[in-house]
């Protein structure tokens, strides 16, 4: 073919390429209707996705996003914390004996709370039955060897 022939051809093909009413049916798929052996390896077969999540474990990743931004946020309010007790300061402080102090305040509260319900409301009146014997003797017995000494006192 000659150098003018080919430069037609090549015209040609590029003038019926790019020509706006031409249309190119070309197969975008293909079916193979060939039967499928009644034995060993088989061609793929494209199977969809059509997985379901159970709502446990929906409810688990809900749940894990909620306990991580509540963790992040307490992180945050930990770390403004932290920042102001690192400036030592009165302010900085009272920030940190402040809560100490309120649980200790609380603590002696109820303390004292229990002990007045505990108490009884009596009259100071005091009934003996029986007969009281009073012993003033005292003994004395003292055993100082060595060291240490040991000194113990009976009331009889």
């Amino acid at each position: 073919m000659s150098d003018a022939e080919a430069a037609a051809e090549a015209d040609r093909i590029l003038t019926a390429a790019y020509r706006p009413d031409a249309v190119q049916h070309i197969p975008t798929s293909f079916r193979d209707d060939t039967p499928l052996p009644a034995y060993g390896p088989t061609p793929p077969v494209r199977q969809d996705d059509q997985r379901t999540v159970p709502p446990w474990a929906a409810g688990i990743a809900v749940a894990s996003i909620g306990v991580g931004a509540g963790i992040t946020g307490i992180g945050c309010g930990a770390w403004l914390v932290l920042q102001g007790l690192a400036s030592v300061t009165l302010t900085s402080v009272l920030m940190g004996t402040l809560p100490f102090a309120a649980l200790a305040m609380v603590a002696t509260a109820i303390g004292g709370a229990i002990s007045n319900a505990r108490s009884a409301a009596t009259k100071n009146v005091h009934v003996y039955q029986g007969s009281v014997t009073q012993n003033t003797r005292v003994t004395n017995t003292s055993n100082q060897r060595g060291m240490f000494a040991r000194t113990r006192n009976d009331i009889r």
